[in-house]
């Protein structure tokens, strides 16, 4: 209820005389994580240190009400987390259990991440949406990167002495 304008035109007698708060126009918003969870992020504690950054990304989004969709890149497939819930402490456990093995599916995972955010920003028109994208860039050969409606943040994980830079 907006009380200012409803008791500014007398005491309300009636429903219809309340004068309702229209409802948020603010757009939600929705962060799209790509975690690239190979063996070559286990060398040099480069996951750990990522899971330190997906905690505090996730207590960001939390305070801020933001939607998380979360996609690991590991083994031989992509594989979806979390498709647009609010970020809770239920998403703890997941980030405990976070382990690195297998090959680095990223091209995959950006192609899935490209077809999921076309199909969610019809559902969903005025949402912003957002990707981030932690990686170490060890992959086999350099994929052509499938274009993003979305603006995105690549967050190098790389740790070691020698760094591809990639």
């Amino acid at each position: 209820m907006d009380w200012l304008p409803t008791l500014l035109r007398g005491r309300p007698k009636r429903r219809k005389d309340l004068i309702r708060k229209p409802r948020s126009s603010r757009p939600q918003a929705l962060w799209l994580v790509i975690v690239d969870a190979s063996a070559s992020t286990r060398r040099y504690q480069a996951l750990s240190q990522a899971k330190g950054l997906l905690s505090q990304l996730f207590d960001d989004a939390y305070r801020r009400r933001v939607r998380l969709a979360l996609l690991t890149a590991s083994g031989n497939a992509p594989h979806w987390q979390h498709q647009g819930l609010k970020a809770s402490a239920a998403l703890l456990p997941w980030l405990n259990a976070l382990g690195a093995g297998g090959g680095t599916p990223l091209l995959d995972a950006l192609e899935q991440a490209a077809h999921w955010l076309t199909l969610r920003q019809k559902q969903h028109p005025t949402e912003q949406q957002r990707l981030l994208l932690l990686t170490d860039g060890r992959i086999k050969a350099l994929p052509v990167v499938p274009e993003l409606s979305c603006p995105s943040l690549l967050i190098d994980i790389e740790q070691g002495p020698i760094r591809l830079g990639r």
